[in-house]
């Protein structure tokens, strides 16, 4: 969909074919295209079609506002989802202004016009800006939100609040996680920063740490288990902490114990856990143990055993029926001694291709297992569990 093809969707032709679009949904795409053709051009007839597809997709991000938003398939994809942003606008004070330097579809500056916030936002494509724009105007945010293109350096820190950026993080190769290859790239968006009073930076959860500023609290987020993004605090927005670990919905936040040495590594007790990546992310992995008693299998795995049956929201506990020294021979028999044929595979630190052990192991009992695969001291070994 090119910038002209988007402008037509607006007008009041381009609103009725979206809506005889949404009308197809479950058709053929064939009986969808020729239904669409009686009426409107073969132009309008994809655009139509195309976004009440987005449309509908991104109902899993933006729930029932995705019917009256627009979207474009890559805007879409890097569109942060509404639950998560909601959660970082919350630091935000109400009736700040910010700068939207690099505002995709409009994800983010939804959430912080909902939040009450002043948004003056710029994209370097103009398609994208214009969806931007449209989405605004869309939920009744038209007021509270302006949208041009232009590149990130047109608007000054300085004058703002607050500055949130969200450098584009995929090329014409396809996603990178280099830092220096975001665009803009990171010591431009460090330049920007250092005029801020205060500043939200979106950025991959695998930043390296050595990218995160000094005096800054980095926040990596998780939603119901994924982790989806990191976020670094900056200025008046930083907190005490220099990192923290949140999962969603739940809205549970940890952040390091100041008294905690490194977590203890020990034998394989009766339960195994797996922490929550976000927690991973945040080397919070020993506040996790002290809360479920427990310790590492390995030293540099983030697996923690133990034999009290804990529960938290930051760790998925398993009980251990089986620990076996890994072999393909040796899985794949008892597995099937214990009538296995649906497997659950986990791993951490483990060589092994999941999708090729799953159909070697050529399982066909009545009951369900799971198995972890890890590596203790160099040796790899494999735990057959049930969910404890």
């Amino acid at each position: 969909m090119d910038l002209d093809a988007f402008r037509e969707l607006l007008t009041p032709r381009g609103q009725e074919a979206l809506t005889a679009a949404a009308e197809t949904a479950g058709d053929d795409p064939v009986a969808a295209v020729t239904r669409l053709r009686k009426s409107y051009d073969a132009g309008l007839t994809s655009a139509a079609l195309t976004q009440a597809g987005l449309r509908r997709r991104a109902r899993e991000k933006f729930g029932s506002d995705a019917d009256l938003m627009y979207f474009t398939q890559a805007g879409l994809e890097q569109a942060t989802r509404r639950e998560v942003a909601d959660h970082r606008t919350r630091r935000v004070a109400p009736g700040s202004r910010v700068a939207d330097v690099c505002c995709g579809i409009g994800g983010d500056l939804l959430a912080l016009a909902r939040a009450g916030c002043v948004v003056e936002a710029v994209d370097a494509d103009p398609l994208t800006a214009a969806v931007a724009r449209a989405n605004a105007e869309a939920l009744g945010f038209g007021d509270r939100v302006s949208v041009r293109t232009a590149d990130a350096s047109s608007l000054d820190p300085a004058a703002f609040d607050v500055l949130f950026a969200d450098p584009a993080r995929r090329t014409a190769r396809g996603r990178t996680f280099d830092p220096m290859g975001y665009s803009p790239p990171w010591p431009d968006v460090l330049e920007m920063v250092a005029k801020a009073t205060s500043a939200c930076l979106k950025v991959a959860p695998g930043i390296p740490y050595e990218f995160v500023p000094a005096g800054a609290e980095a926040e990596w987020v998780s939603y119901k288990g994924d982790v989806k993004e990191a976020v670094i605090w900056c200025g008046a927005l930083a907190g005490e902490t220099d990192r923290r670990a949140t999962i969603l919905p739940s809205g549970d936040t940890m952040t390091p114990d100041p008294h905690l040495g490194q977590a203890e590594v020990g034998p394989v007790g009766r339960y195994i856990y797996e922490p929550d990546g976000a927690a991973i992310r945040a080397h919070l992995v020993a506040e996790i143990a002290a809360t479920v008693e427990g310790r590492l299998l390995d030293p540099h795995i983030a697996y923690i055993t133990g034999d009290v049956a804990a529960r938290t929201p930051w760790a998925s506990r398993y009980e251990v029926h089986e620990t076996l020294p890994f072999s393909l021979k040796r899985l794949r028999a008892a597995l099937r001694e214990r009538g296995v044929g649906n497997v659950t595979i986990k791993k951490r630190g483990s060589a092994v291709d999941v999708d090729r052990l799953r159909k070697d192991l050529r399982l066909s009992g009545d009951k369900s297992a799971v198995v972890i695969l890890t590596r203790i001291i160099d040796r790899p070994f494999a735990f057959i569990c049930n969910p404890g």
